[in-house]
């Protein structure tokens, strides 16, 4: 195959500058093709430019978008943006990636199944809602739906809680959407940690197949590597694998 690019995002504070180059860092030992990696971000300090190709958050044309209104900043919303057509120079088969996974195996199989845009199916939820930590897409091949929430703002935003719930509701109805095979994208907190009681006695692990662990919600990695969960109901202990791969 030739090329291909992965893209990745940080607006704000949330996430440093280590969450980049930490993503860089597991893409490049857990994937074999050639790649770009980019990221579009509205604070580069920190980020290791002699690795990853930094970009601007790129204006789209939206008002509330390229003049940041606050709503655009919650719920992942900036996110659309890499939707964008022209993208930069950026061309072909893409693989956004949030910051806030583990990666855990080789993710050249992520270029391999035909779709126009694959997603994780979203655990929690029985539509056909999916969860945008991991999606595959060509670069400019869903500007339309940029141009729609621009001019249906309102009627969207009353009918979506989010970004992704937008995204995959908007792809599925024109037929493009499909999913991950189950089990190369899992949750953290749903699929590696132990149930219940036994969460204050074992660790958690990496399910067999995962390819990509998703942090959504709290813990993040470094609190998992330190044992700690982020809510008062949970209990984490010390994650060593998440201490030897989030590096």
């Amino acid at each position: 195959m030739s090329q291909v690019n992965i893209l990745c995002i940080k607006w704000g504070k949330k996430y440093g500058p280590d969450y980049v180059n930490k993503l860089y860092n597991m893409v490049s030992r857990n994937l074999t093709l050639p790649f770009r990696f980019i990221c579009l971000t509205d604070d580069a300090e920190g980020i290791d430019a002699s690795k990853v190709e930094v970009k601007d958050i790129p204006k789209v044309g939206f008002a509330d978008f390229d003049n940041r209104e606050p709503w655009s900043f919650g719920h992942g919303w900036l996110k659309v943006t890499s939707f964008a057509d022209p993208l930069y120079d950026l061309t072909g088969p893409t693989l956004f990636i949030d910051l806030d996974v583990v990666i855990v195996g080789n993710i050249d199989c992520f270029f391999e199944p035909e779709g126009e845009f694959r997603v994780i199916k979203e655990w929690d939820k029985k539509d056909e809602t999916g969860n945008t930590s991991v999606y595959r897409f060509n670069i400019g091949a869903h500007a339309d739906l940029i141009e729609n929430l621009k001019n249906n703002k309102d009627k969207v935003l009353a009918s979506v809680r989010n970004e992704q719930e937008y995204v995959t509701s908007y792809l599925n109805k024109q037929g493009k959407l499909q999913y991950w095979p189950a089990g190369w994208c899992v949750s953290f907190k749903r699929h590696c940690m132990p149930k219940g009681i036994m969460s204050f006695f074992k660790p958690a692990t990496i399910p067999e197949g995962a390819k990509i662990v998703a942090f959504h919600g709290k813990p993040n990695p470094p609190d998992a590597i330190l044992g700690v969960s982020g809510k008062w109901y949970r209990r984490v202990l010390p994650v060593q694998w998440v201490a030897d791969l989030w590096r």
